[in-house]
């Protein structure tokens, strides 16, 4: 991949599932970063394998010459009730993610979400969106938070995310119209972009300026028209298989390679996969999808 110019790593979710639990249960912390080093990738994402002790993990991660780019950090900006433990929370994180040398905290707001939210109970059916008001409050939270990653020299790149509220394009849109770009950036997945009914190379183009870090993700179109038809949640679309690495789906992803490239991106992206890995082997299958970006170019 030294065609690139940007850096390109690997999400652990690929050996292990984080919404599915079951999926790559089994699989140790040794087990995902040995076939990283091998697939010769320098940069991971956090996983509920790895151990959390800072110094164990670093340990871990610097016999293998990895870098930890960053870790998902749910909040729950929308309820102002909130607000303040959110903000304490985050700021904890900061400081782990900041001792750990990363760069960005991948964000996303979990009020609304069927998964997600705690304020939600068992046999719920569908997200709910938020309200003119919760939008602005989502907003001013994470502007907040987004002050405290830039103290601790990092930035929140928020994560457009199916199953969320800030799942479809005009959600998007939203977010980025009312946070502050200097402080909230976006986390472009190709995968989730899809999902929640984007052209991911139209998101792409139309929020560059605010992109700071990348998950390069696919998706099987008949299994995903199949979830919708039989009203599939998000968690059970991942059950099914929507999900699969770049190469193995409906993605083209030379424009969006191209895009990347002449835009000059010299951030992050991770290659995901979120999917079973006792079906998908995620060694070969990661493989694979680097041989595919690889032929692009």
């Amino acid at each position: 991949m030294s065609k690139l110019p940007f850096q390109l790593g690997i999400h652990p979710i690929n050996w292990v599932g984080e919404d599915v639990k079951e999926h790559g249960d089994d699989t140790t912390c040794a087990q995902i970063l040995d076939d990283i080093q091998r697939l010769g990738l320098k940069g991971t994402e956090m996983g509920r394998k790895y151990p959390t002790d800072p110094a164990t993990l670093r340990e871990e991660l610097s016999k293998r010459n990895i870098n930890l780019i960053s870790q998902w950090k749910s909040v729950l900006f929308s309820d102002p009730a909130y607000r303040q433990a959110e903000l304490d929370d985050y700021r904890r994180h900061a400081e782990f993610l900041q001792s750990m040398g990363s760069k960005v905290i991948s964000t996303a707001e979990v009020g609304g979400s069927l998964h997600f939210d705690p304020r939600r109970t068992p046999h719920e059916k569908e997200v709910l969106r938020l309200s003119d008001a919760e939008w602005h409050v989502l907003a001013e939270g994470l502007n907040q938070a987004g002050a405290i990653a830039q103290e601790h020299g990092l930035k929140l790149t928020y994560h457009h995310h199916g199953g969320t509220v800030v799942e479809q394009p005009e959600e998007i849109d939203r977010l980025m119209e009312l946070t502050d770009p200097s402080l909230v950036y976006l986390l472009f997945d190709t995968g989730h972009a899809y999902y929640g009914g984007a052209d991911p190379l139209e998101v792409l183009r139309k929020h560059y300026d605010r992109i700071a870090y990348i998950h390069l993700k696919d998706i099987r179109p008949d299994v995903l028209d199949q979830a919708r038809a039989e009203q599939s949640d998000f968690v059970g679309c991942i059950r099914r298989g929507v999900f699969t690495v770049p190469g193995d789906g409906c993605i083209d992803f030379a424009p969006i390679l191209q895009e990347l490239i002449t835009r000059g991106y010299n951030g992050w992206a991770m290659l995901e996969g979120e999917q079973d890995p006792a079906i998908h082997n995620p060694y070969e299958y990661a493989k694979r999808s680097l041989s595919y970006m690889e032929s692009l170019y």
